[in-house]
């Protein structure tokens, strides 16, 4: 159905007379209402511009957090079944000379049958790496000067794939041979070493060896700093008496966020001790979280409100536009075209809307980028803006606006025309 513009009360041609009956309509009132539909098209770009910065913003700042975090650390460790005692008998005749079981003292271990277990987890096909380690105490002792130290012999080609060491480095070199040692900057203040200096390491169980400064590093962190040392994985294993065992696989993820539930599948699968970065650093994985919800309810709130906007604009036309309905309604438009003028506006404000918000979004991105910076000069952190967060904030939008137009179209769609044009 075809209508001449001037029927409409504008002896003016319309640019839109082209369009389908049912768009040409919804142009030409927010056309005429254009203050009204300014106001809205701006509330709703702010609305869009807000969802969009905070969660470029959030997602970005959450894989910073996550990144600094699981640079030092695997997403997965394995670690040998804990030890548990059990009494021989029951003494059940009489219950005042009941057995007394002490939890036993948990030693250092190998793995049983690691490299089976190895070569199972690698045939995972969520499973990046898996590095072997060994794990234990020793002292280090450096003239009458001595500290206490957390040894972790690695083989560097798989451990370095885990935790980028050589990034880390201060001085010196992170590629380690038998007789060579890496340490903390700590450390080697306390003990006042550095690359090319002898450390006198002494385990638990008497064996000692002298060995090498190769490197020290620097992890962020004063207490890693000062106890964490790393050494080939053949002098940790005799330093520590694992001959040919490990007492550590460390495991990396294609997904980090998986790694709880595929933890708990290693350890029903393997009969080993599975400890996930998300279970170890659980309360930073609870701060994660509590942004993601607040972020979620920010985003809800502002749709409510970009949606009531729309919605109460809507209503506004309707009032103002009564006649020009009734008009439509005498003149044979159904109550379904009525009904789509006004869900089409309220799909073109979301999508107008959206479009101009998403431009904010990415110039506001982009300035935060370019002024917030470290002291070196290098960005805060990188931020990742990913196409598909604009796309669902225009489809969001747009949805948005069509359902917060359903009732003012509904209120339209049932005026009675003779009625209307009464006034």
């Amino acid at each position: 159905m075809k209508l001449e513009p001037t029927k409409l009360g504008s002896e003016r041609a319309s640019p839109f007379i082209w369009l389908p009956f049912e768009a040409w309509v919804a142009l030409r009132f927010l056309r005429e209402g254009y203050i009204q539909t300014g106001f809205i098209l701006g509330g709703v770009a702010i609305g869009v511009a807000v969802v969009v910065f905070m969660s470029a913003m959030l997602s970005a700042l959450q894989a910073n957090f996550v990144r600094r975090v699981l640079t030092g650390q695997p997403h997965i460790q394995l670690l040998p079944a804990r030890e548990v005692v059990r009494p021989l008998h029951e003494t059940t005749d009489n219950p005042r000379w009941g057995a007394i079981v002490q939890a036993p003292l948990q030693r250092l271990k190998s793995i049983d049958q690691w490299q089976s277990i190895a070569a199972q987890i690698r045939g995972m096909s969520s499973v990046l790496v898996v590095s072997p380690s060994v794990t234990g105490s020793a002292l280090v002792v450096r003239g009458d000067a001595s500290r206490a130290i957390t040894v972790i012999g690695m083989e560097p080609d798989l451990y370095f794939q885990i935790v980028p060491l050589p990034e880390k480095m201060v001085s010196g070199s992170a590629q380690v041979a038998v007789n060579d040692i890496l340490i903390g900057t700590e450390l080697a203040s306390d003990l006042g070493v550095g690359p090319g200096e002898k450390l006198r390491v002494t385990a638990a169980n008497g064996n000692s060896n002298t060995l090498t400064i190769k490197g020290v590093f620097d992890l962020g962190n004063k207490g890693p700093n000062t106890r964490t040392t790393f050494m080939a994985l053949r002098s940790a294993q005799s330093l520590l008496g694992l001959a040919g065992g490990v007492s550590t696989l460390d495991v990396t993820l294609a997904d980090v966020y998986a790694a709880e539930d595929i933890a708990k599948r290693m350890a029903s699968l393997l009969n080993v001790k599975a400890d996930s970065w998300i279970k170890t650093n659980e309360q930073f994985f609870t701060a994660i979280r509590a942004q993601t919800t607040a972020n979620t309810t920010i985003r809800f709130f502002v749709g409510l409100s970009v949606a009531f906007g729309i919605a109460s604009v809507l209503v506004v036309v309707v009032v103002q536009k009564s006649r020009e309905i009734g008009i439509l309604r005498a003149m044979g438009t159904t109550r379904m075209q009525i009904l789509s003028v006004f869900l089409m506006q309220g799909g073109l404000m979301g999508l107008g809307g959206s479009m101009m918000g998403a431009l904010m979004g990415f110039a506001a991105l982009k300035l935060w980028e370019q002024t917030q910076r470290n002291p070196d000069g290098s960005p805060m952190f990188v931020l990742n803006i990913e196409p598909h967060l604009f796309l669902m904030a225009l489809l969001l939008a747009t949805i948005t606006g069509v359902f917060a137009s359903v009732a003012p179209a509904l209120r339209a769609a049932r005026l009675d025309p003779v009625v209307a044009i009464r006034g």
